[in-house]
């Protein structure tokens, strides 16, 4: 984790408003400005006020189910067009 550039130790060190993390965040790297200090733990909509993501876009994921999937498990969807197009050679 870096706070302003600076590469941080201990997890414990002290951050304020108008500084700038940058961490890593599963396969891809966060980089956030502290805007304000919140003075109460509140709701999610109120916590993302107080900070600022300019994670470039290139890095950001898509939203969403299935969205980050490139192929892997059919969809139910797609199991059913699969079982519609094979031959029913059998019944």
């Amino acid at each position: 984790m870096r706070v302003n550039a600076t590469k941080v130790d201990k997890a414990a060190s002290k951050v304020g408003a108008g500084d700038t993390l940058t961490f890593p965040q599963g396969s891809q790297i966060r980089v956030v400005e502290i805007l304000d200090c919140g003075v109460r733990r509140g709701p999610a909509p109120e916590a993302q006020a107080l900070y600022l993501d300019k994670t470039p876009d290139q890095e950001k994921k898509p939203k969403g189910p299935g969205a980050d999937r490139v192929g892997g498990r059919p969809t139910k969807k797609d199991r059913r067009s699969l079982d519609l197009s094979r031959d029913r050679g059998l019944e």
